[in-house]
């Protein structure tokens, strides 16, 4: 019997999702992650841990950028939504300040503890929130981009779809463009692996927070970004996203990053000569 697509056991999907799996490293680079954070904190102006919203883990870190009217990138962390906080990534601060740009780092309630939709729902209200308050931290209100990278991506692609004018009075286009990295567009495999008992996926915040089922049809221009080392499913994945996006007459742009695997795909953010930081910057000219 197939569980999803050709898969037809959890160890097959397994190594598709399982991404440590992949990648024999993957302790070098958790502490890259941590080092390399560590050092942005330390040497860039930061306001950390800031609250958008009601609960204990809707905060925010901030690093400003010198000129009063950034642009603001925010930056949502993966960690297959149950793992992981903003501090693991204040690295991508270290790429983006340099070129002018606020980096505000989101941290969020995690599963099981919070859904997926709690999550997507604490993602739109911090975006609520920086369009009200991001005039205080050197940055357009107006000029508000997202990114993310695996789960982070998947939040990437939700906000692209958000209703923020219905829903929350904000402009239609209060999100200039995303950037969605090594996004989970799809969560239907997830029930038969070895996430579940973290997730406890329901078949209800499966369809409702798959991106690669709800595609809009407006809404800001994204850059799907996955690695050339990357499992074969994250590749489809980014694909598939894309395609379905440009069928729906959205506006982005599809990038595979040679050499690169799940966890160095972000790995240029941290560094502001980087191709990956050139592409980002290009691409938010680009949507302005």
């Amino acid at each position: 019997m197939k569980l999803y697509h050709d898969f037809t056991t959890q160890n097959e999907i397994d190594l598709e999702y399982n991404f440590a799996l992949t990648v024999p490293e993957v302790k070098d680079w958790a502490d890259f992650y941590v080092k390399q954070s560590a050092a942005a904190r330390s040497n860039l102006d930061c306001t950390l841990d800031v609250r958008y919203g009601p609960t204990m883990d809707e905060t925010v870190d901030i690093f400003p950028a010198k000129d009063p009217s950034s642009p603001v990138m925010v930056f949502i962390h993966g960690g297959y939504w149950y793992s992981f906080s903003s501090k693991e990534f204040s690295m991508v601060a270290n790429g983006l300040v340099g070129h002018g740009i606020t980096v505000a780092v989101m941290n969020y309630t995690l599963c099981p503890k919070a859904t997926v939709s709690e999550i997507t729902r604490q993602s739109r209200s911090l975006i609520a929130w920086l369009h009200r308050e991001a005039v205080n931290y050197n940055a357009d209100p107006s000029r508000i981009f997202v990114s993310g990278h695996s789960a982070g991506g998947q939040q990437v692609a939700m906000l692209s779809g958000t209703d923020w004018s219905g829903d929350y009075g904000l402009p239609d286009d209060v999100i200039k463009g995303g950037v969605a990295i090594s996004g989970i567009h799809d969560l239907r495999a997830l029930p038969y692996s070895y996430l579940q008992p973290s997730l406890q996926l329901t078949h209800e915040v499966i369809i409702r927070e798959s991106p690669c089922l709800n595609v809009p049809t407006s809404g800001p221009p994204l850059l799907i970004s996955c690695g050339a080392k990357e499992t074969s499913e994250i590749q489809r994945l980014a694909n598939e996203y894309h395609q379905a996006r440009q069928a729906n007459g959205l506006g982005g742009e599809l990038l595979v990053q040679d050499g690169k695997h799940h966890y160095s795909a972000i790995e240029g953010l941290n560094d502001g000569s980087s191709a990956l930081c050139k592409a980002v910057t290009d691409f938010m000219v680009r949507c302005e």
